[in-house]
């Protein structure tokens, strides 16, 4: 086992949340997730990716479906689910980010017009929806026929925002 690979008892706890493909042969879950964490840890791209671990598409591949289904965030709270009924949590040390933005001093103060506000706004809406349906603007843009549904459409596509520049 190599330096930061999971051990055995790590892995007991991970296995079982990974769900498996819906065809083709079973891959090694256990190699592939070593492979993701192996690829986050030393933040070098993902074709630097060792040749021990695979295909770095093939790995990529897997990391971008479990990302996207929601297999990371189960994972981290079957983690702590874990942690607190052998009673090794402490929440209290806890901090995700200390991050803190800025806006621009040209930001404050910014008046819109109502119509603009207004676009944007059914913009976001429109854009929260395709995200919860796993759509992209781009997406809903090709599928979309009339001339009304590429407008509104286009009111949400980054392509096409209102800004300073």
């Amino acid at each position: 086992m190599a330096r930061g690979e999971l051990t055995d008892d790590e892995w007991s706890l991970i296995e079982p949340h990974l769900p498996l493909g819906e065809r083709g042969p079973i891959p090694d879950l256990r190699q592939q997730f070593n492979a993701v964490m192996w690829r986050f840890r030393t933040g070098s791209p993902w074709r630097d990716l060792p040749a021990e671990y695979g295909p770095w598409s093939t790995v990529y591949d897997r990391f971008r479906l479990w990302a996207t289904i929601g297999v990371f965030e189960q994972l981290m709270q079957a983690v702590i689910a874990e942690a607190a009924a052998r009673g090794q949590v402490d929440l209290d040390l806890v901090s995700v980010d200390s991050t803190t933005i800025r806006a621009h001093h040209h930001a404050a103060g910014m008046v819109l017009d109502g119509e603009l506000v207004k676009a944007l706004e059914e913009a976001w809406e429109q854009e929260k929806g395709l995200r919860q349906r796993g759509k992209t603007p781009t997406t809903a843009k090709a599928a979309g026929t009339g001339t009304e549904t590429a407008a509104r459409t286009n009111a949400g596509d980054y392509d096409h925002g209102a800004g300073s520049g």
